[in-house]
């Protein structure tokens, strides 16, 4: 479809267009993003290294980590050097694949999240079958489909975008590729195409959150028949991951269930979700979970010895 547009290129507006601003725009989404890579490569670092946390809730936060790596980098690398330009261009083909990047390390997020909903559920639920059901060759096959989920879902994202043609205007008022700022340059009617994104984003989102939220409410329901302290185990865990939950899935289901238009505050809530989230994920799990602290000061203690032997 590439071949019959007229477009080859697209302009980004960025968040502002004020160099001022812009200045402000690099500093905090380079902070940010140097968060996001220190807090997420210190969990993977310390979960693969750690013999304590092999259990199935910390696979998944491994992945969920990664996810929340890649996530940021398919969009704040681009952001940041583009605060430094006068005049921000993307072409058609990167532009393409922002959306997939973007959309399926997103869309692998939630998959992520709901798995360890369901592991929190068994664990608590159903801890007399815990090892059985979630044993290490079911959590690497959830994690596998949730990969192939993520990828059918992005395919899916950018043969919409591919299936529109562009024959100018050519500036996205936005500071990245997604498809809703691309619904507004096309020049065709984009209604078919609009109720596929709300069917297919939408759904993903709305559908999750709500699955998520019904999951939770039976573990606290549940937790009444525990003892004191399994309760509290139980529930600083449990609260992490609502905390995580909603951070991420406000701002997406406000985004992505609605029809194809565009309002100020879109960006701002964008880049919560986009640069924000991942920088809080790792302080979330890490603050409130004790044995990731446990690890993480193992970790560091045996690194202090290493290097004071050398």
């Amino acid at each position: 479809m590439q071949l019959n547009n007229n477009v080859t290129e697209f302009i980004l507006l960025g968040l502002t267009e004020d160099p001022i601003r812009k200045k402000t725009v690099f500093v905090t989404f380079l902070l940010s993003y140097l968060g996001t890579l220190l807090g997420n490569s210190l969990i993977l670092v310390t979960i693969r290294t750690s013999q304590a946390l092999r259990s199935p809730m910390y696979f998944f936060l491994f992945h969920l980590s990664l996810s929340d790596t890649c996530f940021s980098t398919s969009i704040a690398p681009r952001t940041i050097a583009d605060a430094l330009l006068k005049t921000a261009t993307i072409s058609f083909s990167e532009c393409i694949i922002q959306v997939f990047t973007f959309h399926f390390f997103g869309c692998l997020e939630i998959f992520i999240l709901v798995l360890m909903a369901a592991d929190r559920y068994v664990a608590i639920c159903k801890p007399l079958h815990y090892m059985t059901i979630m044993s290490h060759q079911v959590c690497t096959i959830l994690v596998a489909v949730a990969w192939v989920g993520s990828c059918i879902h992005s395919l899916a994202q950018i043969s919409l975008a591919l299936s529109l043609p562009f024959c100018g205007p050519n500036v996205i008022d936005h500071y990245f590729c997604d498809l809703q700022p691309l619904l507004n340059l096309a020049c065709a009617d984009t209604y078919v195409v609009n109720l596929l994104l709300v069917s297919n984003s939408g759904a993903i989102c709305t559908v999750s959150f709500v699955t998520l939220m019904f999951s939770y409410v039976i573990i606290l329901r549940s937790l009444r028949n525990h003892s004191a302290e399994g309760r509290k185990k139980a529930l600083s865990t449990c609260i992490s991951h609502i905390i995580v939950v909603i951070l991420f899935f406000g701002p997406c289901i406000f985004i992505y269930t609605r029809p194809a238009t565009t309002f100020p505050v879109d960006k701002m809530i964008a880049v919560f979700y986009t640069i924000g989230t991942p920088l809080l994920n790792p302080l979330i799990y890490t603050l409130r979970n004790a044995e990731v602290k446990a690890a993480m000061r193992k970790l560091w203690s045996k690194k202090s010895v290493s290097d004071g032997k050398r």
